[in-house]
């Protein structure tokens, strides 16, 4: 009776120690749960240095300071032009780039970018444009930026070269913290004009948007398409009539923009900048809520912590964090299904290149053969409307995933606006000789 007694006495007092234990257990990692950071240093507004923020934030700026490199993705078969982070030609991988885009600076050079940590050393080292690169080639590369402009004034900031900029303010730091946080806060900011203006325009109080919208303007400061306006170089996003690429298009006409004239058609284009915001803002994924940093900077957990990983990345390196938080499939399921829309894009870019070019030929035929400049004006128009809308999927980021439907009609559009150019060039040539 007594060893009953004993055994049942030990078993209560080992019962206790771990409830005791696990109640410590709990109690300590909600403690460390409620600690957002601890503050080591005091950061000053607008500081550029992302160290001095990693001594606050250690677990965030250890993340930020990794990119990934496209080599790392051969072995999830993605290894090619959808994406990565390693620079290489991709007028020396799609040698049919150089005719696209003939006479202009992007046949001369157009790599791939090797992420934030390096964005303003490929900006700096780029040929495009030399030593003669404007200052909103600036904007989005650095976070000495922010400071840049309070200095000058945004209008003075845009209408100094980069070359004098860099005299003048030696930058030393890539995209970081200052970028996308208010030093005293750690809240979520804008720190490009440019976006204000254009949301401003469009009707958005960016006063009133909610923190999850914020996880994707700050993205969208930079993820856009843009142009310069005027002999000051003022940077414009092309938005006052809408997101989709039939209204960037409408915008540009009517106040007949271009970037240059194509060297062998002599077709005013415009050349698109990496439309991510624009693309993503007509997907499945805006209309449900989701940010760019729910998919490319997935929450993580660190001991009691749930912390956003600043690690910038393509998600498919990240499925379980960055979709299958949502979508609750395997990870080979998810990888297929965006693969599979990714390389319906990707065959689709390559017929409308061949369209385009098609088309080019016609026109330089007609050219050949004696066609008056205004006979030719049709194809021309046609030329233009193909190439903005395949350069609008050609330079986004996605490959198309961040609105497949809405990629597959553009580029549908495109192949179609080609052949119809082509036809035309011809048929001007039946005309002449009749």
């Amino acid at each position: 009776m007594k060893k009953k007694l004993l055994i049942a006495l030990l078993s209560a007092l080992v019962l206790t120690i771990l409830v005791v234990a696990l109640l410590v257990s709990i109690f300590e990692r909600k403690q460390e749960a409620k600690l957002t950071y601890f503050k080591v240093v005091e950061v000053k507004e607008n500081e550029p240095n992302p160290a001095v923020w990693g001594q606050n934030f250690p677990r965030h700026y250890e993340a930020l300071m990794r990119t990934m490199r496209t080599s790392e993705l051969v072995k999830y078969s993605l290894y090619g032009r959808y994406g990565g982070s390693e620079s290489f030609s991709k007028l020396d991988k799609y040698p049919e780039y150089r005719r696209l885009f003939a006479g202009y600076a992007f046949s001369v050079e157009y790599n791939e970018e090797q992420g934030h940590t390096k964005a303003l050393e490929d900006m700096l080292n780029s040929k495009r444009l030399g030593d003669q690169k404007p200052g909103p080639c600036m904007t989005c590369k650095s976070s000495n930026v922010p400071s840049m402009m309070t200095t000058l004034g945004t209008e003075k900031f845009y209408a100094t070269p980069v070359k004098e900029l860099v005299a003048q303010f030696k930058p030393e730091y890539s995209i970081s913290c200052a970028d996308c946080h208010d030093a005293k806060t750690m809240a979520l900011k804008i720190t490009r004009p440019a976006f204000k203006e254009a949301m401003s325009q469009r009707g958005v109080d960016l006063s009133r948007a909610t923190r999850q919208e914020m996880r994707t303007y700050v993205c969208a400061q930079c993820h856009v398409e843009y142009y310069f306006k005027g002999p000051g170089k003022y940077l414009v996003f092309p938005w006052e009539k809408g997101l989709k690429i039939e209204d960037i298009e409408a915008y540009y006409d009517e106040i007949d923009f271009k970037d240059w004239s194509h060297e062998e058609t002599k077709t005013p284009l415009v050349k698109i900048q990496h439309p991510d915001f624009e693309l993503w803002s007509t997907g499945i994924h805006a209309r449900s809520g989701v940010a760019c940093p729910d998919c490319h900077m997935s929450y993580k957990r660190e001991g009691a912590l749930k912390v956003s990983d600043h690690w910038v990345r393509t998600p498919l390196v990240n499925l379980t964090n960055s979709c299958a938080t949502c979508h609750r499939l395997s990870e080979e399921e998810l990888r297929t299904r965006v693969l599979e829309e990714q390389d319906r894009t990707y065959s689709l870019l390559n017929r409308a290149e061949k369209a385009i070019l098609a088309a080019q030929d016609g026109i330089r035929v007609a050219q050949n053969s004696g066609v008056p400049d205004e006979v030719l004006k049709e194809a021309q128009s046609l030329h233009r409307k193909a190439f903005i809308r395949w350069d609008f999927i050609s330079a986004e980021n996605s490959m198309g995933f961040h609105s497949p439907q809405e990629a597959v009609r553009i580029l549908g559009d495109a192949i179609d606006y080609a052949r119809q150019g082509e036809l035309a060039a011809y048929k001007a040539i039946g005309d002449q000789k009749r």
